[in-house]
């Protein structure tokens, strides 16, 4: 019969590597991102600073499938720049490999006139 210390320590080392599998998951796929707002990654729509197109949907893009158990891997488009403006928000196209497509809601947290912090929602 095995030793009751050893089944302790089974049991803890298991729970061990669970918590840290489910905290590392979440740190590797948050929706958040903070961008400089330069002028190279830079435009304006409707007469304000704007994160560009690619920008967004690159990031959004290696990000909405950072784990295999993560999201769904996507190849994303977005319509026009982000408007580095508090509240906006815009919604990108997600391309699956079987041709379907996904929305993906993109929001502005926060902005200034050199950074902009957005999210996007799977």
């Amino acid at each position: 019969m095995p030793d009751s210390k050893f089944l302790v320590g089974v049991a803890v080392g298991a729970a061990a590597v669970l918590l840290l599998g489910g905290l590392g998951t979440r740190l590797v796929s948050r929706t958040e991102s903070t961008t400089e707002l330069n002028q190279f990654d830079t435009m304006t729509v409707d007469g304000h600073k704007a994160l560009k197109p690619k920008i967004v949907a690159g990031r959004t893009e290696g990000k909405y499938h950072p784990l295999p158990w993560v999201g769904v891997k996507v190849h994303v488009s977005c319509p026009t720049g982000l408007k580095a403006v508090t509240g906006t928000v815009m919604t990108c196209t997600g391309r699956r490999t079987d041709g379907s497509t996904v929305d993906i809601p993109v929001t502005v947290i926060r902005a200034t006139d050199s950074h902009i912090t957005w999210k996007f929602g799977r």
